[in-house]
This record gives structure tokens, sequence and C-alpha cells, in this order.
């Protein structure tokens, strides 16, 4: 039985409430509801009735009210197969099965309403608790087991003993026990003792605790009524991954030129300062394919709009970074200048695509442009109006579009965002009309769905390149992610592999850090480290803050520019390898980078590894530690072999790399952007052979743009490898797509352990044979590149220690933070530009806290 009720304003919050199975009661975030002028109606499950003023008649008595409101109901969840065999969907009830929102996170929400035929039972079945307004649900598992996930978070790998709140925040300055960063993915990813593993979605889009201060229990606390999705056990956490993309859909196939280097910084304030930094990377011979340009490039922080003196001509500006292989990224933010005149406001405001108040008037909100609007992107009509800005926007010549700010962020606020009674006008298949409550943390991934959808519809040649720092769980479809805001030390250095990491493990592989720290000075070993290993990320971005020193590679002496340049020729070498990664992952939903742990799930050793991970079979491993080079590691191997190689580049600063026995991967020339790839290239194939004498590989080819790979339009070849009689052949065992194979060399080194190799040449697409040599022979050929390898480290000009940058104030405040605290929440603000928040943690409780609006008194 469901019924609705309206409670008066003597009750807390006053919300109008939807009781099923689980009772449904008042938690401390609970909005208020809109006054008695509204003109909104809110939805649920039925979308047919309708909520005209406070109240609305009630088939309940007020002792009935106060006795459904207050009795706890507990027990086991029911369950009905879903999507494919494995993946199980429970809820508490059938009546809470009936009364959930739609899915925002499954990429065809039938999928999840939908029953399969299946004769599996679920392995684990969640338990479940209504009380005080909340769903909670458990699951437990066995001593041994292991969580990871949980999307975007700050802190350790291995996440037990931790607790996070999916609410998107703006977290500048975060630190490893911030519990709300700029991400909500309701998803817990766990290895059983024995290697396998399972995979758990609350699907819920409001704010959400996962607990998991308790060993080897999962813990979810959201408001009622939402399901939770297990996925597995499988035998391995990637075939969880696998089924994961299945329900959430998988990465976007990035353009090719994405995966190279990216500069930017805010902000490069001229547009002679943005070809002044172009040119450099091109007269040091430094790898690079794109230039960014910040919020400072537009007219008054106007979104849509250039700046008259500082960015006069963009159309002339990209072209002349388009003629040295330079792409140009631009930021776009939701908030948008409310002032009559500008012709975004004007459009917007004609189009009525503004979130509202309760009152029906438009929200305002404060951020750089001074008083904003925000579009309501739960609307089909505010998308469609925000697609065709961005298709124009595009015809300046942006080839790429950074979405920020979009938590969305709100100054002036504690909060740091808009209240939670806002109103948003959604899409009947989204959830209807809602409060921001319920669509704040979709709200990032809306925009960045719009923008995406808007640079398709301006050239389907090309695809879109999007980058957002607001997301959900599902964002990747449509783009790339960064970690946000962090800062200019050894302990976001050592953080970011968690946090790309983590990002993968929850269905977002396209991540990576701002390398160097956006906050602060780095110093030169710092950069030089981190843009060592970070080169090797999926996402490779450089990125500072304003008022801090230059943070290009070149910009902390010669020996780190070195470094710089190594790194990025490493990884540029590799985008081949890479490419292909993305390729797996868009086409099939496997990780591209993982942790260690993924080569051997049994081995608990590997499991809480932060140095180290994995890009398909090739381990990077690096050190984290200020004080030791990789030179000087002790590395953990997963079992099985390993043997390490270099492109004669190695160098304490940078990562030793391992490529796993049984494994082949591809590797190109060091171009300076992938414009100048060209299919002729010299292909090289590393290949490792397992303990068998044999190795496999893939290598992806396509125009490294646009949708013709979905139409044949590409070349995949599998390699393979195989020791017979003191042979190895290397050949082609099979390929797909309509390209023909291009006429080029093959250059085979064979990894034959402690960094030698022996190098064969060739005809790609024809069977290579290789003379394995002697035992004598294999050994001097070791003792000589061990030789070797001494004698260029002794050769190395180190990056010199210096324990500090130059003084940067936000970096020096952010060690010493105001904090104010009370005894629902703390919050750590600095006492710069106004009193910037940096982290606010919500103390420990047995419930989900919110704070009440109140106005930044450092502002």
């Amino acid at each position: 039985m469901e019924m609705s009720v309206g409670l008066s304003n003597s009750v807390k919050g006053g919300a109008v409430l939807k009781l099923s199975f689980c009772p449904l009661a008042f938690s401390r975030f609970n909005p208020s509801p809109p006054s008695s002028t509204s003109k909104f109606h809110f939805r649920k499950k039925s979308y047919s009735k309708k909520l005209t003023g406070r109240r609305l008649i009630s088939k309940m008595t007020d002792s009935e009210v106060k006795a459904a409101t207050s009795d706890s109901t507990a027990g086991k969840m029911i369950f009905q197969p879903i999507l494919e065999d494995g993946v199980f969907r429970f809820d508490c009830s059938a009546n809470d099965r009936e009364a959930v929102y739609p899915s925002l996170s499954f990429i065809n929400n039938k999928s999840r309403d939908v029953p399969v035929m299946s004769n599996k039972t679920p392995s684990y079945i969640p338990s479940f608790e209504c009380r005080l307004g909340q769903q909670i649900v458990k699951l437990e598992f066995p001593a041994g087991t292991s969580f990871y996930g949980t999307g975007e978070v700050s802190g350790q790998l291995e996440r037990t003993g931790k607790r996070v709140f999916t609410w998107n925040t703006d977290a500048w300055g975060y630190g490893p026990e911030t519990t709300s960063l700029y991400q909500s993915h309701p998803w817990v990813l766990a290895v059983l003792p024995n290697g396998e593993a399972l995979g758990i979605l609350a699907d819920t889009t409001r704010r959400c605790e996962i607990d998991l201060r308790t060993e080897c229990r999962i813990q979810f606390i959201s408001l009622p009524s939402f399901p939770v999705i297990t996925f597995g056990p499988f035998s391995s956490p990637t075939a969880v991954l696998v089924s994961l993309s299945h329900a959430i859909g998988t990465v976007l196939m990035p353009p090719k030129w994405s995966l190279g280097y990216h500069q930017c910084r805010w902000s490069y304030d001229s547009q002679e300062r943005v070809l002044e930094i172009s040119r450099k990377f091109r007269e040091k011979g430094i790898p690079c394919d794109v230039i960014w340009m910040d919020i400072d490039y537009m007219d008054g922080f106007r979104c849509f709009t250039f700046d008259k003196e500082r960015f006069p001509d963009p159309k002339s500006l990209v072209k002349d970074l388009h003629n040295i292989g330079f792409k140009a990224i631009w930021m776009l933010d939701p908030g948008i200048k409310h002032e009559e005149g500008y012709f975004v406001y004007d459009s917007g405001s004609k189009h009525d695509v503004w979130i509202q108040k309760a009152d029906g008037k438009p929200f305002v909100g404060d951020v750089w442009p001074g008083p904003c609007v925000f579009p309501d992107f739960t609307q089909s009509k505010a998308r469609a109006w925000w697609t065709n800005l961005v298709k124009d926007f595009i015809s300046n010549g942006v080839d790429g579009i950074w979405n920020d700010m979009n938590e969305p962020a709100i100054f002036k606020t504690v909060t740091k965002t808009m209240p939670e009674s806002n109103i948003h006008r959604g899409d009947h298949e989204l959830g209807g009309c809602q409060n921001h409550a319920h669509y704040h943390n979709v709200y990032g991934m809306l925009m960045a769905r719009s923008t995406y959808e808007g640079m398709g519809l301006a050239d389907r040649r090309k695809r879109p390149f999007v980058l957002t720092r607001a997301g959900f769980i599902g964002s990747q479809r449509y783009a790339a992610t960064w970690t946000g805001d962090n800062l200019s030390n050894w302990e976001h250095l050592q953080m970011s592999i968690s946090m790309m990491l983590q990002l993968g493990l929850s269905g977002q592989p396209l991540s990576g850090p701002d390398i160097g720290g956006f906050a602060g000075n780095a110093t030169p070993k710092l950069f030089g480290r981190w843009l060592g290993f970070g080169a090797m990320f999926p996402f490779c971005r450089g990125h500072s803050e304003t008022g801090t020193i230059d943070h290009e590679p070149w910009s902390f002496g010669k020996e780190c520019e070195e470094v710089c340049r190594l790194a990025l020729k490493r990884r540029y070498r590799l985008i081949p390898h890479i490419y292909t990664l993305f390729y797996m992952a868009h086409t099939r939903g496997t990780p591209v980078a993982t942790p260690a742990f993924f080569a051997d799930p049994k081995d608990p050793n590997l499991r809480t590894l932060e140095s180290c991970f994995l890009l398909g079979p090739l381990l990077v491993y690096s050190s984290i530690m200020p004080d030791l080079g990789s030179d000087k590691l002790q590395p953990l191997l997963p079992k099985g072999i390993w043997l390490s190689f270099d492109f004669d580049d190695s160098q304490p600063d940078l990562p030793a790399l391992y490529l796993q026995g049984g494994y082949v991967i591809p590797f190109g020339p060091p171009h300076q952007h992938v414009g100048e790839s060209n299919p002729s290239d010299d292909l090289t194939l590393i290949v490792a052979l397992d303990e068998h004498g044999k190795a496999k590989g893939s290598l992806f080819e396509d125009d490294g743009d646009g949708y013709g790979f979905t139409e044949g339009e590409y070349l995949l070849t599998h390699y393979v490898a195989e020791l017979e009689s003191s042979v190895v052949t290397v050949k082609v065992s099979k390929t797909e797509g309509l390209w023909k194979r291009p006429n080029r060399c093959l250059h085979i080194q064979l990894l034959i352990g402690e960094g030698a190799m022996i190098d064969a040449w060739g005809n790609d697409g024809e069977d290579l044979q290789i003379e394995m040599p002697s035992e004598i022979e294999v050994s001097k050929l070791i003792s000589s590149s061990k030789e070797h390898h001494r004698l260029r480290l002794e050769s190395i000009k180190h990056i010199p220690d210096v324990e500090d940058g130059s003084g940067h104030k936000g970096g020096e405040l952010s060690r010493t933070p105001i904090e104010l605290a009370n005894g629902d929440w703390s919050l750590k603000i600095v006492p710069w530009i106004g009193g910037r928040i940096i982290s606010m943690v919500h103390l420990p409780s047995g419930e989900i806290l919110s704070m009440q609006e109140k106005r930044n008194p450092f502002c």
C-alpha cells in the first residue's frame, strides 16, 4: 500500500513524503518544500501525483503518520536477475521496487528495471533497515576481503576503514580525510580472499554515505527508496568492471591527440602568451599536443565570449596553434552572468532554462562573473539550448571544452553550492520535477553530456573531447575527468596514483591529476618526479594556479627539464599501446590503468601497493618518496615473469618499467605531437615470453579521430610469439577491420632479463624469426646491459634538492588552515581570496549530515 502524506510546518523541514514499505521520515538534509505560492509539482514513480501547495490530502491520521515515521523495518532485500548472468537488483520490498526513481547511471533505464531469465541466485544478499528516514543497506563478506572504488576519493587505495559521502563538492586543497570531492560514485569493488570479485552499486543520485569502517562490511545509507545492484562474484576484478560497463556504458573513444601531453595554467592571459608557451615546447623538443585556455580568455568571465583585448582573434590563434601541432581547449562554466544585454543570458531567459527557487523565480548565485543564473540541464530544452551554444562556439576553432565549477560551485556560501530547495523541472524520464538535493550529484554529468552533444553536432567527423570536474557514475560516456584542485606537495603526489586508479575501478578510466599540483609552488624534484610517472597516466596534464611560479617542464632548471623531456618521450613512444587499451576499454569495457594486484588478485600482499600501476601487462613502478629514486627501489612484483626494460633513458626520477611474461606491447617513435605520426612509421614490438615460451599482444590503428572505426575503417592486429627449438617466431595471428596493413619496418625487442634484449628487424605482417643465443651469450648480454645501465646512472645530473618553492601565499596558508567546527561538521578554510574552503569533513555520526546554508565569514 502506498500513501502520499503532507506534513505541516511544525515538522522539521516540512517536506512532502511518499511512504511505501520502507517508511520515509526526515533526515537532516531533507530540503524544505515549495512555499504555498509555488507552481511546482514533484513526481515519483507514477509521475501522476501532483503537489499543488504545502499539503496533500492525507489518508492517514496524525497518529498513523507518527507511527509510520518512527517504526523501523528491516530484513533481507528481495532480488531479481537483471541485465545478464551474475547481475542482481535488490530492493527492500516489491513496493519499494515500484517507488524508486529512474536510473541516471545506467545507459538504458529498462535494463535496471526489467528482469531477465536466470537460474542463478546471488551469493551475497544485502540486509536492510529503514530507520529515521533513511535506508541502510549492509553486505557482509568473508575475512580477507579488500575494498576499492568509491569513485573520486582521496587517501589510501584499499578503502577499509574509510567513509565517504557522495555529494559533489568544490574541494580546493582537499586532504586524505576529505569525505566529499567533486564526483559521486556510489560503488564499491570488493575483492574476495580467493581473488574473485564483486561490484556493488547503490543506484541513487541523492547524498549517500558509503561506510567501510568495519572490516569486511559495506554499508550504504541514503534516502529511501533506492535499489542496490550487484555484479558477480566473477572470476576477476576485470570481469566485474566489464559487467559494470554493460550497465553504465564504456568510456568514450578519445581522439588520439587527447592522449598526448596537455599544458594548462590559470591563466595564460593573452593569445601572445599562449603562442609563446606553445612555441617553446617545440623549440625545446618536449612533446606536447594541447594547450588550455582557462577562464581569463573570456570577456569578464562571460561564457561563450572572448576578451577583445587579450584574445581578439581566437580563430587566428587556433590556426597558428594548429600549424605547429597544437590543439586548443577552452573553458566553459555553468554560471551565466545575470545581465540583460548579454546574449547568453537573454537567450536562456527567453527559453526559460534557468534553475529556479521554490518561489518560481530564477536562482541567482555568485560565481566568477558575479551574480549568475544556471542552466537546468535536467530539462531537454535546456540541454538543447546549451548544445546549440556549444555548436556555434566550436566555429571559433575550438578543439575541446573544459567544464569547470559544475558541482555546481557557488561563492559566498559555506556549502559551496546552491540551496537544496532549488527546483529542477526535470524530464519525465530523468525523474521529473525535483529539488536540487535530488539532482545535485548528476548536474555536472548532465552538463558534460550537453557539451559533448554540442561538439558532436558541430562536426560529426570528429570525436568530442570534454573534460569535466564534476561527475557521476556513468560520466565516462561523455567526458574525461581530473582529480580537481590538488596541492603541490608530496602527499598529493602520493595520492594521485590511488585517485586515478579508484576512478578507473569505478568505471572512469580517462582521468589524471593536475601534475605538479594546482595550488602552491612545486619544487624541481617534486615536479620532475610527478611528471616522471604522471606521463604514464591515462590522462596527462600539467596545471597550476594563478599566483604560483611557472610550472612548465622547463621552469625548474635543466636537470628537471631533461627528466620531463624523457618522461614525455616515453609517453609518446607508448601511445600506440595506450590507444589500443582505450579502444579495448571503449568496445569491451576492460580497464586501462589498474592496481598491481590485478595481475594476481589472490595475493594479499599486492592489494595495498600504491606506488605502481598496470597499463595492461605493463607495470609502472615509481618511488613516491622524495629521498628515494626508482633506482633504489626493491619492488614487490606479482608472481610470474616480469622483465624490466627502458628506452635507454633510465633515470632515478623516472619509474621502472616491467613487462609481464606472456605479452607483447607495441610502441612507436617519440614524436613531438600525435599529428606527426604516420601509419608507415617503424613499429616496434617489445616481447616478454612466459614460462611456456609464448607471448601475445594487440595493436589498434585508425584515423585517430572520427567514427570510421565503427564502420570497419581500422586495423586491429593480434601478434603472437612462440619459442620452438631455440627459435622465437613473431607473427600476425589474426587481423580485424577493413584497413590494409601499412608497408612498414617491424622492429622486435625480445626481453631476456635485467633490461637486456635481443633486437631483430623485418617487415610488418611477415613472420620474423629470432635465433636464441646460448646461455653463455645470454649471460654476457645481461652483464653488458647492467653495466650500461650503471654507467648511465653515474653520468646523470640529478635534480637538485630544494625543500620549498618560493612562497606563494595560497600554498603557504594551506599548511595552516583555519578550522571551524560544531557538533555536526568540520570546515577548513584558507583565508585567501575571500576565505576559500579547502575541505568539508562530515564528523562521525550514525546519520548523514547536512549543513544549513551560512555566509562565509571571510567573504
